[in-house]
């Protein structure tokens, strides 16, 4: 199963509101209620005689019970129409009052499910049941804000502190290798460097991760098109060997809002993803931007290789995951296991999703949908 898409929940059958729910049930008490004060009035007039009745003395006219009856059912009929019609708008705009705070609830839970943990619900009123849950959510949804927060933070510190003793790290090995004790430690010292170099990579990786579980800093206009030259252009050599097929529309068409650098480096990613775990080596990578018509600007990368199962594909976007049946292409190093999670959580930050699928011919489709603002001027 694709990421994002429906599990249980959206396989149920659609049912009416809570509030059409609410609505109804005041109306049918209503009309209930109604029902039975007319059956007592049935129940009374009973009790009437049905015959010619007058007044004694005087002869006047007396009405008995099928004069009564003629002239209250149509009563009784449009009061009933009338009752539940009433009871049907009215329970409508109590419920709706009822469950306003209701609503705010979704929200504020829509927004946390969208990766927004700073949106409170603030709800006003009595302190009532709602209310109680209402600040129970805020109180959770800092928690929640204030652990992750505190996660970013110590990821960026920790690649922080560990950039430093790297860079020495490297310089040494650099001075070794130029003037190294004996011929035997120059491929020890080069394997050191090469370590030291990947370590090097995934630290920049963790900082650049934590950056866009932050926030998107930068509110720029971005042309899809543009950025996937530029990566292509970046990972010129790595794509020698391979057979490459663009679909890529005119300037300006797909458009996105959010931060230059990170969409750069999400197309970084997925090129460089697609051409390591590419097999057989010189396999073919497809790379595809187009306006999507449900309000997104879309980048396709697709490659071909290992058959992946759709267990091991739900995993992929997690941080140090890697597909243990995918092979790297010859010499090529199998990377750091950062490079979807940094793809997954750049869309998040611009408000956008990213999709994985199993190709049935073998490798990897992966489709990012970002916010489309439409042509630059």
């Amino acid at each position: 199963m694709p990421e994002g898409a429906p599990g249980a929940a959206g396989r149920r059958r659609a049912g009416p509101s809570l509030r059409a729910k609410l609505a109804l049930s005041y109306a049918g008490f209503l009309f209930l209620a109604t029902l039975a004060l007319g059956g007592l009035m049935l129940v009374v007039l009973a009790y009437v005689p049905d015959d010619n009745l007058v007044v004694a003395g005087t002869g006047g006219f007396v009405p008995n019970r099928s004069d009564l009856l003629r002239v209250a059912l149509p009563l009784v009929a449009v009061g009933f129409v009338f009752l539940a019609v009433t009871g049907v708008l009215g329970g409508w705009v109590l419920a709706g009052r009822v469950l306003r705070p209701v609503g705010s609830i979704v929200e504020a839970a829509r927004a946390a499910a969208g990766g927004s943990l700073g949106h409170r619900i603030d709800l006003d009123g009595p302190d009532d049941e709602l209310r109680r849950l209402a600040d129970d959510f805020d109180r959770m949804l800092a928690r929640l804000e204030e652990s992750f927060a505190e996660q970013q933070r110590f990821t960026a510190n920790a690649s922080h502190e560990l950039r430093t003793p790297h860079a020495v790290m490297k310089t040494m090995l650099q001075v070794a290798l130029a003037d190294p004790p004996c011929p035997g430690s120059v491929p020890v010292l080069s394997r050191l460097e090469e370590m030291n170099d990947r370590s090097t990579r995934t630290l920049e990786a963790l900082l650049l991760l934590s950056r866009a579980d932050r926030s998107v800093m930068a509110q720029e206009r971005i042309d899809l098109v543009d950025v996937v030259r530029g990566a292509l252009g970046r990972a010129a050599d790595a794509l020698a060997g391979v057979d490459l097929e663009l679909q890529l529309p005119s300037p300006g068409v797909a458009v996105v809002v959010g931060d230059r650098e990170l969409v750069d480096r999400l197309t970084d990613n997925l090129l460089g993803n697609a051409v390591t775990h590419n097999h057989p080596a010189g396999g073919t990578v497809w790379v595809r931007v187009d306006p999507d018509g449900g309000g997104a600007a879309r980048l396709t990368v697709a490659s071909t290789g290992e058959a992946l199962d759709a267990s091991t594909v739900r995993t992929l976007t997690e941080p140090f995951v890697r597909a243990g049946g995918r092979s790297g292409s010859a010499g090529r190093a199998a990377g750091s296991g950062l490079g979807l999670s940094i793809v997954s959580s750049v869309a998040r930050a611009h408000g956008g999703e990213v999709r994985l699928h199993a190709r049935p011919e073998g490798g990897l489709e992966v489709v990012v949908d970002l916010p489309a603002t439409g042509s630059v001027p």
